[in-house]
């Protein structure tokens, strides 16, 4: 059976009695074209069945309308819910958003950002990703392609958005210091991502202004949430003096100490006070409710578009611009004075 040859501008252009230059500027609204000729013309093209080709119109406009934007892991809660109002913002603009997971993968991140590119993507929002080094940000730090950093170094013609991830670890490190606790478990990303550096930061800065000196086997920094395993959680508990606190990730790390915990048999917060850094669902129905640093993920998402489209707006192209999301602490169930560990 021979496929039916789509209708081209041509085939409407010849339907509708009119030039074919007329058509296009017809059905794309552009130019002097009368109204009743692109009644006229949109009328022949729902007749036909006729749709434009994404391809020549993107060459045309030289816009795709679509923006890429790479992930670790979009089964994380903290990046789904950015992505969620990222693409309600993007598709009240007239773009599409493409996301793709990097797995933390380097190789993989460099192989989507070409892939993206080819595609002819307008932008490319990118999270942290791997241990990032300077050869991969000066590959970001491209004037000819908008990219927007999210949480990451990305060089200084770009924009970025970055959440105060060392001010939310200073004040809960400052919390648990207040209730008693000396002996307070960091569980990062590794220091050689930009979130994992300002927590571990934060997190020294507030022991040093108690006068206490950091413990480096107290910080369990890894390559991402996404390389966690309980055994990094038992490992501390195993200690002596073992941790009286717990300040983790939200995600896989939260969910592997609490797990520990239960197999240990200690309870939270009479034997140990646990924080998560980043609110989620796990934080929220855990019995107890564990107490959590958050921010805004609706508000991430939607100052990443409006860095995105700022880009994309040849008023203001080419003006990198740096926002900072505050962050704020969610009291619940989980923290308490300084209890005796099993």
């Amino acid at each position: 059976m021979t496929r039916k040859a789509r209708p081209t501008i041509k085939d409407v252009a010849a339907a509708a009695g009119v030039s074919i230059g007329t058509a296009s500027r017809a059905l794309n609204r552009r130019g002097r074209v009368s109204e009743a000729t692109v009644d006229k013309v949109a009328a022949v093209a729902r007749k036909l069945g006729y749709e434009p080709d994404p391809i020549a119109q993107s060459m045309r406009l030289k816009s795709t309308k679509a923006v890429g934007m790479l992930v670790s892991d979009i089964s994380n809660p903290l990046f789904a819910g950015v992505i969620r109002a990222a693409e309600t913002r993007l598709q009240q603009a007239g773009y599409a958003l493409l996301v793709a997971n990097t797995d933390n993968d380097k190789r993989r991140e460099k192989y989507l950002i070409d892939f993206f590119r080819r595609r002819r993507v307008d932008a490319l929002i990118t999270a942290p990703c791997g241990l990032e080094d300077p050869e991969m940000t000066e590959a970001l730090n491209n004037p000819d392609f908008p990219i927007i950093g999210y949480d990451r170094d990305i060089g200084e013609s770009q924009s970025g958005l970055y959440v105060d991830h060392r001010a939310a670890a200073k004040e809960a490190t400052r919390h648990l210091l207040n209730m008693g606790h000396r002996d307070i478990a960091l569980l990062s990303s590794s220091e050689k991502l930009r979130p994992g550096r300002e927590r571990i930061a934060g997190y020294k800065e507030a022991l040093l202004e108690q006068g206490i000196e950091p413990q480096e086997p107290l910080i369990r920094a890894q390559k991402s949430s996404m390389d966690f395993v309980d055994s990094e959680a038992l490992s501390l508990m195993s200690r002596r003096p073992a941790p009286t606190a717990f300040l983790c990730l939200g995600t896989r790390m939260l969910a592997g100490v609490l797990q520990g915990l239960r197999q240990n048999g200690w309870q939270i917060p009479d034997h140990v006070s646990v924080m998560s850094v980043g609110d989620s669902d796990l934080a929220r129905l855990y019995s107890p409710s564990i107490s959590a640093i958050a921010w805004d993920l609706k508000l991430v998402g939607d100052m990443l578009c409006e860095l995105t489209l700022k880009q994309l707006d040849p008023e203001t192209a080419g003006k990198p611009e740096r926002i900072v999301i505050p962050t704020r602490m969610i009291q619940r169930e989980s923290c308490g004075a300084p209890g005796q560990t099993i």
